[in-house]
């Protein structure tokens, strides 16, 4: 079945992806635009019956990549699909939409690195302090928290 969604995911969005690389026979990466973000993930989730696992972010030179970790879990599969959202304009389209569970880790990534989740319905703070600085980011690679 795992060569299936692979296959699958290849021949649906072939303009779409940008590359997609297999580390490991249980490990796939797809990198896309921004544009097609939501429309493959919704296509993992809704129509594939991926689990959505977490998000996460990595300041790279270029701006920032979210990386959306999703289980196929009867085939022992986990595939992320990666996304940059360059520094010129850190906005990406929240896919909490159809899977409410990334709420809290879009805050994270908003919060910690700066992304700008359009569409999300609560992008508040969730794990600094109120007298945080504003604009501060504390996982972006510029910042020096501490430095006097």
């Amino acid at each position: 079945m795992e060569e299936n969604i692979i296959k699958d995911i290849r021949g649906r969005f072939k303009e779409k992806i940008k590359e997609l690389k297999e580390a490991s026979p249980s490990r796939t990466y797809i990198y896309v635009s921004r544009e097609d973000l939501v429309e493959i993930v919704k296509y993992l989730f809704k129509d594939r019956g991926a689990r959505f696992v977490i998000a996460s972010g990595v300041d790279v030179r270029d701006g920032v990549e979210v990386l959306y970790h999703m289980a196929f879990d009867g085939e022992g599969r986990i595939v992320t699909v990666k996304v940059l959202a360059p520094k010129s304009d850190l906005k990406l389209e929240s896919i909490t939409k159809f899977i409410p569970g990334a709420l809290w880790i879009e805050r994270e990534i908003h919060e910690l690195f700066g992304v700008d989740f359009t569409g999300h319905p609560e992008l508040k703070r969730l794990l600094l302090s109120d007298d945080w600085p504003a604009g501060v980011y504390p996982f972006r690679k510029e910042e020096e928290i501490g430095e006097e």
